[in-house]
């Protein structure tokens, strides 16, 4: 068979020095190693005391926004569910009751609304999606462990943003 290209070397074997043979120039090489990294800044920060710094587009959890009346935005639209890469956020659409013109602004609301923290991927997809604004991801909370799976479905309950209440003094 014939070789490809005509670029061949030869190798010769030489014979290894005595340093060569006790491995000291990779002792030495390994030792220079550990001490610049032994001398390298600390990757480790001490967790409650100390936070990590987070980029200016770092996204953190879900809140539902209120408009300026206190009534949901959600509208039930479903275009954050379908913009969703990992399938996280289902809801259920409702009608508005008779009395209820002060909670949501249309006629058509989420019922439920959920969003599972341990399937999302925090991407930002279904704030872009939202016609009304209603759904963003916070730039200053992260999720909190927890020990069951189901303490990562996110309902309505920890999800729209508590009302404000105005103090007149």
């Amino acid at each position: 068979m014939e070789p490809l290209s005509n670029r061949s070397k030869k190798v010769q074997k030489r014979e290894m020095t005595f340093a060569e043979k006790a491995y000291l120039p990779a002792i030495a090489q390994g030792l220079g190693i550990t001490l610049k990294h032994f001398f390298k800044k600390k990757a480790t920060v001490q967790y409650p005391e100390q936070t990590r710094e987070r980029s200016e587009i770092w996204r953190g959890l879900h809140v539902l926004k209120r408009d300026e009346n206190g009534a949901e935005r959600c509208t039930a639209c479903g275009l954050c569910a379908v913009a969703c890469p990992a399938e996280a956020i289902t809801m259920t659409a409702g009608e508005r009751k008779a009395g209820e013109e002060n909670l949501y602004r249309e006629e058509k609301y989420a019922v439920t609304y959920e969003v599972n923290m341990l399937r999302c991927i925090f991407c930002g997809l279904c704030e872009e999606a939202c016609p009304k604004a209603a759904i963003f991801l916070q730039d200053d909370k992260v999720a909190p462990a927890r020990f069951e799976r189901d303490e990562f479905i996110y309902g309505k309950d920890r999800l729209v943003e508590p009302l404000k209440t105005t103090e007149t003094k």
